[in-house]
């Protein structure tokens, strides 16, 4: 058994990580094992910001969005120079072992440290919701009912005007927030990454949802998305779709906040387990949820690659929207 782990925060912050800190803090304490935690992710691994996490020091934690730890990236850590810093590093604390709470370039460090000798596990966090070994990652139901909350008011206005609003939400090339918000909605389209959808199609979409006497629209449109709302609502302003066009574009706003119900529980037992999975001698994994149970995944499943979104939820969605 390991006696002294450490854990990190790394790429964009999510709710709930706060709370997979705490979990991973207080199992690992529960372990009779040592736990640090690493300031400023990865940068911090490589300028030593390393110090003891203690009980009280994840104490009221479990609410709060983002990550006490901090995250920031590290060019210099990229670089297998930089690595093996990193690892000298930690080995002057003595820890044996890394916790990092994070997704895809997260998961690659992480892999990378294991690879060259040293015991990482990942746990499954980021509103994209593209890491594989997870079918749902920390903090996307928190960021997806921002996302719908913004929906809902958007349409309270449209309604009073006869608008329909152009709705950029967050998840880089993966279109599962702009998906999922849009079912959840009612959107008259979603435009994601994956399906590509021509500027005119979305015009008539819009004008035959205007002649069936809809009085607002709503268009759910993925940051990674091309074309982009930006290219999408010159278009539509300059084509008759029957409604006063405007553009919202939701940005941080839906990393931000308290992390729910969901993301607090999914938190906890995501780092719970992996930090027990860690002392206990696992390594080279991912912690996630598949299927409604804990369960890990090997990196090299994980690394480099991104999972998309379901079809038949984008079928279903064009058919809701008539």
């Amino acid at each position: 058994m390991l006696k002294k782990i450490a854990v990190l925060t790394s790429g964009g912050d999510a709710p709930g990580m706060n709370a997979a800190i705490r979990a991973v803090t207080r199992m690992g304490i529960h372990l009779d094992c040592e736990v640090y935690g690493v300031r400023d992710g990865y940068s911090g691994l490589m300028e030593n910001k390393i110090a003891p996490l203690g009980l009280r020091d994840v104490g009221g934690v479990i609410h709060v969005g983002g990550t006490m730890l901090g995250s920031a990236r590290s060019k210099e850590f990229m670089t297998v120079e930089g690595r093996q810093h990193a690892l000298e590093n930690l080995s002057s604390h003595g820890i044996e072992g890394l916790v990092v709470i994070g997704g895809n370039g997260s998961q690659t460090g992480a892999y990378e440290l294991n690879e060259m000798g040293f015991p990482t596990i990942g746990v499954a966090s980021t509103i994209d919701n593209d890491l594989i070994g997870s079918d749902i990652t920390i903090g996307v139901d928190t960021a997806l009912n921002i996302a719908l909350e913004a929906i809902d008011r958007l349409k309270v206005t449209a309604s009073s005007h006869r608008r329909a609003f152009l709705v950029e939400v967050m998840g880089r090339d993966c279109g599962y927030l702009a998906l999922m918000a849009g079912i959840a909605g009612g959107a008259e389209a979603i435009i994601v990454p994956e399906i590509p959808q021509e500027p005119a199609i979305l015009v008539e979409r819009l004008h035959e949802s205007y002649q069936r006497g809809k009085t607002n629209g709503i268009v759910v449109v993925a940051e990674g998305a091309k074309p982009n709302i930006e290219t999408l609502i010159r278009f539509c302003q300059d084509h008759d779709t029957g409604f006063e066009m405007r553009a919202t574009t939701l940005g941080h706003i839906q990393r931000g906040g308290a992390p729910g119900a969901f993301d607090r529980n999914l938190a906890t037992r995501l780092g719970g387990n992996a930090a027990e999975r860690l002392i206990h001698g696992e390594r080279g994994c991912v912690v996630g949820l598949i299927k409604s149970s804990l369960a890990t995944t090997p990196y090299a499943e994980v690394v480099g690659r991104t999972k998309g979104i379901d079809p038949d939820l984008f079928r279903l969605a064009e058919v809701m929207a008539l």
